[in-house]
C-alpha cells in the first residue's frame, strides 16, 4: 500500500504541483481514507521527500537505459533531453524543481546535492565519450565544462516557472553547450539532432 501511495503521489504532483496537491486529492484518488495514508506517512513533505525520491530512481533508470543503447554522445544527449520531455508533457506548465525549491526548500536542498553529483558523474562521462569518438575536441578541461553545463542547467530549473521555457531555454543551452565543445564532425551531428527536433 505504502509503494501504492508514493506512486499515486508522484503522478498527482508532477501533473498538478507539489502545492496544490492535498492529502485528501491523494485519499480521492485512490479511493482510500485520509487516514490510511497517515499510517504511512506523518506529513505531506515525507510523502514529498518519497514522491520525489521514487521519481529520481525512475529518471535515473530511464537514462541509464538510454546510455546503453551505446548512441553517439552527442545523440544521447538529446535522447536523454526528448526522455525529459516525455515525462512532463502532460503536467501543469509549472517547473516541478521552480515548485519544490519555492515551496518545500529543505526537501529541494536535499534533492540538489545529490542530483549534482549524479549529473556531474553523467555530464563528464558524456565529453570523455564525445571526445574518444572525435566528436569533442581532445584539448577540452573536462571538468570545467561540466561545471559550466551544470550551472547553465540547474540555473534555468532553478529560475524558470514555466516547464514549456524551461525545456525551450535548456535546449539552447544544450546546443551552446555542445558547439563550445564541438568538431567539425561533432558540428555536424549537433546539426542533425536539432533539424530532427524542428521537423
Amino acid at each position: 500500500m505504502k509503494e501504492k501511495i508514493i506512486a499515486k503521489a508522484s503522478e498527482l504532483f508532477l501533473k498538478l504541483g507539489f502545492k496544490s496537491v492535498t492529502m485528501d486529492d491523494i485519499a480521492g484518488e485512490m479511493c482510500i481514507s485520509k487516514k490510511t495514508i497517515y499510517k504511512y506517512f506523518c506529513n505531506k513533505e515525507v510523502l514529498i521527500e518519497e514522491s520525489t525520491s521514487l521519481v529520481h530512481g525512475q529518471v535515473h533508470e530511464i537514462m541509464d537505459t538510454i546510455i546503453a543503447k551505446n548512441y553517439n554522445a552527442i545523440h544521447e544527449n538529446f535522447e536523454i533531453r526528448e526522455m525529459f520531455r516525455d515525462m512532463f508533457k502532460n503536467n501543469i506548465d509549472t517547473s516541478p524543481i521552480y515548485q519544490l525549491k519555492k515551496h518545500y526548500p529543505e526537501i529541494y536542498q536535499n534533492i540538489l546535492s545529490f542530483e549534482i553529483d549524479q549529473c556531474t558523474q553523467l555530464f563528464r562521462e558524456n565529453i570523455e565519450k564525445g571526445i574518444r569518438e572525435g566528436l569533442y575536441r581532445s584539448d577540452l578541461n573536462v571538468e570545467v565544462y561540466v561545471k559550466f553545463y551544470y550551472t547553465l542547467v540547474f540555473h534555468i530549473n532553478e529560475n524558470t516557472v514555466s516547464e514549456s521555457e524551461a525545456q525551450r531555454i535548456e535546449l539552447e543551452a544544450l546546443e551552446y553547450h555542445t558547439r563550445a565543445m564541438a568538431t567539425e564532425k561533432g558540428v555536424e551531428e549537433l546539426e542533425k539532432q536539432l533539424k530532427k527536433i524542428n521537423n
